[in-house]
């Protein structure tokens, strides 16, 4: 069987049936979190792309964020398999529980290691930027994506408790290879 040919993007205008496809996934399987992030994508695609690029310029940023870019993780050119965020400022917050990357994987394409891949491909884009470290944060609850964060190399630092959820949050360095 062929291997299929991943590539990790900017979001793009091309492919937006697939991401709204994909958006659809989110809210038929109940996700409330990912509803909500995507929900203007829906309304408008062209708007939620002209977000996007402002956002990365770090223009129109929501309070308290940081400069972030979007990644999405397509599988032979077509298909959005998961998505990756970027966040190129390290203010307080993102030291403390948000963390440098975040990643989703569709929820149709989950546990075939592209949350892995989406991962170790934006741990590059951070390289490319000049990083030399990141952190990287996952409900201490969430088996899964630790164990993605540690495939990637990821060191835990320590658990906090969310000032946004109250939950315990588990933090991974990462070192960069320059």
């Amino acid at each position: 069987m062929d291997q299929p040919c991943l590539q990790l993007i900017e979001p793009t205008a091309r492919l937006r049936e697939d991401f709204l496809a994909l958006v659809e996934e989110y809210v038929q399987g109940g996700d409330q979190r990912e509803r909500s992030t995507y929900a203007e994508a829906a309304r408008d695609f062209e708007a939620y792309l002209g977000r996007l690029r402002d956002h990365t310029a770090g223009a129109n940023m929501p309070a308290g964020w940081s400069p972030y870019r979007t990644y999405w993780l397509v599988r032979d050119g077509r298909r959005i398999v998961a998505t990756s965020s970027l966040r190129t400022v390290s203010t307080e917050p993102v030291l403390y529980e948000i963390g440098h990357i975040g990643y989703g994987t569709r929820p149709s394409e989950r546990g075939k290691g592209y949350a892995t891949a989406v991962c170790r491909l934006t741990l590059g884009q951070a390289a490319r930027l000049g990083f030399n470290r990141v952190l990287i944060t996952c409900d201490a609850d969430n088996v899964a994506s630790a164990r993605i964060i540690q495939k990637n190399g990821g060191v835990l630092e320590n658990q906090v408790v969310s000032r946004q959820t109250g939950k315990l949050k588990n933090r991974y360095w990462i070192e960069l290879a320059p």
